[in-house]
């Protein structure tokens, strides 16, 4: 039988208005992210945390140690929800994530958070590549604007690009009231 945990990408502190490195619509993705994460907590489901540091002084954000670098209020664990700390992109490298997902017996995951070309983008395939099954929830995801060859690409267009990747062949995209729905469904 399938059993799933949530896993929550990097809502930190930086990644919000006041921060070292906003990104668009981070406001209206945690409040989706923290919907279904106390949806999981009422439902006695798997719930992983991940947060990222970087090393050295020289940081853009995600200082360690630093405010930035916190899970965000909206979405802080508790209890026994681990926080999985990580130092790359791929939150299952050189983390005790895939081991966390083993002692709990995960078939599938669910992913929310930031950044959705990144660390989201990451964490999906390496899932999928792993034997997960994956679903991602867009609307609890959020980006920024990028530059490439002169060019800006709106953070829309960058987080529709992944999505409609990450789509094509690593996991299921649904919004976070699509997933609702469907949990209560089966519930």
């Amino acid at each position: 039988m399938a059993k799933q945990a949530l896993i929550l990408i990097d809502i930190q502190n930086d990644y919000f208005p006041q921060g070292k490195w906003p990104l668009e619509g981070v406001e209206a993705a945690a409040d989706k992210a923290a919907q279904v994460l106390q949806a999981f907590r009422q439902a006695g489901e798997a719930v992983i945390h991940v947060r990222h540091e970087f090393a050295g002084d020289d940081a853009p954000f995600f200082a360690s140690g630093s405010e930035g670098a916190h899970l965000h209020a909206k979405v802080m664990n508790q209890g026994d929800e681990p926080v999985v700390l990580k130092h790359f992109v791929n939150a299952f490298r050189q983390t005790n994530l895939r081991e966390l997902l083993e002692q709990r017996s995960i078939t599938d995951v669910v992913v929310v958070g930031s950044m959705s070309h990144m660390c989201i983008d990451a964490v999906v395939r390496a899932a999928a590549d792993l034997g997960y099954t994956v679903t991602v929830l867009h609307d609890a995801c959020a980006t920024r604007d990028q530059d490439f060859n002169g060019q800006v690409i709106p953070a829309a267009q960058v987080h529709g690009a992944y999505m409609a990747s990450l789509a094509f062949g690593y996991a299921g995209v649904v919004s976070t009231d699509e997933f609702l729905k469907a949990q209560a469904a089966v519930a």
